[in-house]
């Protein structure tokens, strides 16, 4: 079935946490999962911190092959909820300034790991495939990923720093994207996504002082 992709793209930058699923060298043809930070990069993509001593890093530098998946969270029949699994490439680079201060809004905490042996790794998408409820569930091909609407990280600092001069006291903004904007309120994670009338500067604005 054909897929509207805001309810997509919206749930991949929801959860706060995925499972990354590598090709364990130890034991050839089988799967080596183990549950990561969520954090996405301008272009929607999964971007991963981590040491160079975790197995699901030897593994990935073996074989770039990988695959993660997310859920809704707070659904009591998991089957009932959203989840997707994305399937992509990683590889490991070296991100620009903006790209890290936009990576550390989310995990501040990381920070630390940046003096140690971590390395940054992004997932380069193959396909996505969607459920969204008994009944709905497509894929999502590459070259329809490789179209979807981006915010650059310059235009984003920028809508960030006057958004959050309007926001509620208790709200940090973490990252805003074309299909929603990623915040803290009272320290907890959450997302607000655009409905109706989609993503511009005013709709943005209207939506931040409403953010609880």
């Amino acid at each position: 079935m054909k897929l509207v992709l805001a309810p997509v793209l919206n749930l991949l930058h929801s959860a706060h946490a995925s499972t990354l699923a590598t090709q364990f060298t130890l034991m050839t043809g089988y799967p080596y999962a183990t549950v990561i930070p969520n954090v996405l990069d301008e272009q929607h993509r999964p971007i991963l911190l981590i040491s160079a001593l975790a197995e699901h890093t030897k593994n990935l530098l073996a074989d770039p092959k990988v695959s993660i998946s997310v859920t809704k969270s707070g659904v009591p029949n998991v089957q009932d909820g959203q989840r997707l699994t994305l399937i992509g490439d990683a590889e490991q680079f070296e991100p620009d300034d903006a790209l890290k201060a936009r990576y550390l809004r989310y995990l501040p905490a990381a920070e630390q790991y940046l003096m140690l042996d971590f390395m940054f790794f992004r997932i380069q998408p193959k396909r996505l495939r969607y459920i969204g409820g008994v009944g709905k569930m497509g894929w999502v091909e590459t070259e329809v990923l490789a179209a979807i609407p981006s915010l650059s990280l310059a235009d984003e600092a920028t809508l960030l720093a006057e958004a959050q001069a309007i926001a509620p006291r208790n709200v940090t903004l973490l990252g805003i994207d074309p299909f929603g904007i990623d915040y803290l309120a009272d320290e907890f994670r959450d997302r607000s996504a655009f409905q109706g009338k989609g993503f511009s500067r005013e709709v943005l604005l209207d939506l931040v002082p409403k953010l609880t």
